[in-house]
């Protein structure tokens, strides 16, 4: 189940545009955010996905529920599930391992959509990525395309990155520096920065 948190592009456009750069690919397509339950699965999900198109990922994500007889599994229910039986939809023996660390952790922490609902953003990274195979990155997606959060900036995507330097003409040769710029931009994007990641991806791929 997943619930639209629609913002009007007017709304959230018109303080983007204060950036001149950037309001030149906002055009006008409205992004919206959705809140999806059972947030344990949708990050065992982001794992699956790791490395992978997305056709694939739906293909192996799909596999995955079949398990269940379509129904979306509990933590429990996944750590219950043979290492073998995980590891015969196609995961690897390593995104098997980090799959069951996913769920172990979310019931030893007893991870709710209710609790990581109350949570900002930063205690959510700061949370999540105590679990073996989660990354800051995966816990980003997270928050913007599962918790639906609005202010989220990945500067560790490669997408963002390179749309960005073509944006600004920021030079990727020295990363550190390159990050750094992109942080200072996005810094007054805030407190829309995912509608702005949403508009780089979708200009990026036009």
């Amino acid at each position: 189940m997943k619930l639209n948190i629609y913002l009007p592009y007017m709304e959230y456009s018109k303080h983007l545009r204060k950036d001149i750069k950037l309001a030149t690919i906002l055009d006008g397509s409205t992004h919206e955010l959705k809140l999806h339950k059972n947030i344990p699965l949708r990050l065992m999900a982001s794992i699956m996905s790791q490395q992978l198109s997305t056709k694939v990922a739906k293909v192996i994500f799909h596999r995955f529920l079949t398990l269940y007889n379509g129904k979306e599994p509990k933590p429990k229910q996944v750590l219950d599930t043979p290492f073998e039986t995980l590891r015969g939809i196609g995961l690897s023996n390593a995104k098997v391992a980090y799959i069951q660390n996913v769920a172990q952790f979310c019931i030893d922490h007893k991870i709710t959509d209710t609790r990581l609902q109350k949570m900002d953003n930063e205690a959510i990274v700061e949370l999540l990525t105590q679990i073996k195979g989660v990354g800051k990155w995966t816990v980003e997606m997270l928050l913007m395309f599962s918790l639906g959060r609005e202010d989220v900036f990945a500067v560790d995507d490669l997408g963002i990155q390179q749309a960005m330097c073509k944006l600004y003409k920021i030079s990727a040769a020295d990363k550190k520096k390159m990050k750094a710029r992109m942080l200072k931009i996005a810094a007054n994007w805030s407190p829309y920065r995912t509608y702005a990641c949403l508009h780089l991806w979708s200009w990026k791929d036009k």
